[in-house]
C-alpha cells in the first residue's frame, strides 16, 4: 500500500470478541441519559435514534446517573422504563453495562458485592439477560481469582452471555482472563484522538492478540475536540478538519473514523444525547484514510516526531 492509498474501511456490524454476537461497529453510550430530569419518552427518542442509525450496540453502567449525592442506577432503571414500555426493543439491541464501583467506596469487586450488582442492574433495565457485562475500574483488593468466579457463575445461571472489562492495564487485563473460564470478548480503555496512550502501551497489541473488540470511550476528548485550547489540541483539530473538509464531514465524524481505521476494530462509545448527532456518527463509514493523513493526526497528538 503506498502513502496515498486508503486504509481498509471497517464493516458496518463485526463479532463481539471470538463470541457469536454480532454488534455494530459504533456504539452509543448512555452515561448522560438520566440527565436534566429526562423522562422515559425523552429517552425512548434517543433509543430509537441510535437503533435507527443502525447502532445496535447500547452501553451503560450502574454508576451512571449517579452525582454524588444519589441516584446510583438512575440512567439503567431509565432505559428499563424504555424496555418495559416496549419490550420488541430489547431484541433490537446488543445490550452491555458495567459495575464493580460502590458509592461511597471506590470499587468493590467481592463476591458478595459484584453478585449483587449484577442481580441489581438485571432488575433496573428489566431484563433476564445482559448481552456483555463489564468490570467497570478494576478493584485492586479482589483477588482476580474471586472476581472470575463470580463473573463465570453469572454466565452459568444465564444472567450475562460476555464479559468485558473497563479501564484495565494490560496486566490485569491478563490476570482476569487467565482465571476465566468464559474469557473475556472486549476492553474498554478511554480512546481518542486526543488521548492516545493505548496505541503504544500494549493495550491494543493485546486486544488484537486476545482477540478482544476494544470500545472506545469519550472518543471525542471529553469535548475538547469541539472546544480545542491547547496548541497539541488544536493541532490535532487541524489535521481531522482537513481530512473532514475534503471529505465533507464534520471534525466528529472524522475523529470517530480516525479510530475505527485501526486495526484493532475499535468501536467508538458516541455519547451524545442529540438524536441528530447519534445519527449523523454514522457517516463515518464514508471517510476515507490514507497512512499519510492518518499518521499526521497521530504526530500531532504525540506533539513530535515519530522516532
Amino acid at each position: 500500500m503506498s502513502a496515498n492509498e486508503t486504509l481498509p474501511v471497517p464493516a458496518a456490524k463485526r463479532k463481539l470478541g471470538n463470541s457469536e454476537i454480532e454488534v455494530s461497529t459504533i456504539a452509543w453510550g448512555m452515561w448522560r441519559l438520566a440527565e436534566n430530569g429526562r423522562t422515559a419518552a425523552d429517552a425512548a427518542k434517543l433509543v430509537h435514534a441510535a437503533l435507527d442509525a443502525g447502532m445496535n450496540f447500547l452501553d451503560t453502567a450502574d454508576i451512571y446517573g449517579f452525582d454524588g449525592a444519589g441516584g446510583f442506577g438512575d440512567a439503567e432503571a431509565l432505559l428499563g422504563e424504555v424496555l418495559a414500555a416496549e419490550p420488541a426493543l430489547r431484541a433490537r439491541m446488543v445490550l452491555a453495562s458495567k459495575g464493580g464501583i460502590m458509592p461511597p467506596l471506590p470499587y468493590d469487586q467481592s463476591a458478595a458485592y459484584l453478585a449483587s450488582a449484577i442481580d441489581a442492574s438485571l432488575k433496573r433495565l428489566r431484563t433476564d439477560t445482559i448481552d456483555l457485562y463489564q468490570i467497570h475500574r478494576p478493584d485492586i483488593l479482589a483477588h482476580p481469582q474471586e472476581v472470575a468466579r463470580t463473573l463465570d457463575d453469572a454466565v452459568k445461571a444465564g444472567k450475562v452471555r460476555t464479559l468485558g472489562v473497563s479501564n484495565f492495564t494490560i496486566h490485569q487485563v491478563a490476570a482476569l482472563n487467565q482465571f476465566l473460564d468464559n474469557k473475556l470478548v472486549s476492553t474498554q480503555p478511554e480512546i481518542s484522538p486526543l488521548r492516545i496512550t493505548c496505541f503504544e502501551n500494549g493495550e491494543l497489541d493485546q486486544a488484537m492478540m486476545l482477540g478482544l473488540t476494544p470500545l472506545g470511550w469519550s472518543p471525542l476528548g471529553g469535548g475538547r475536540l469541539a472546544n480545542p485550547q491547547s496548541e497539541r489540541d488544536k493541532a490535532v483539530a487541524v489535521e481531522l478538519d482537513r481530512v473532514a473538509g475534503a471529505q465533507g464531514v464534520s471534525r466528529t465524524v472524522a475523529a470517530y473514523s480516525w479510530l475505527m481505521a485501526h486495526p484493532a476494530g475499535i468501536i467508538p462509545i458516541v455519547g451524545s444525547q442529540q438524536p441528530g448527532r447519534i445519527a449523523e456518527a454514522t457517516e463515518a463509514y464514508k471517510v476515507r484514510w490514507s497512512r499519510q493523513d492518518w499518521y499526521a493526526v497521530l504526530v500531532a497528538a504525540r506533539g513530535e516526531r515519530l522516532p
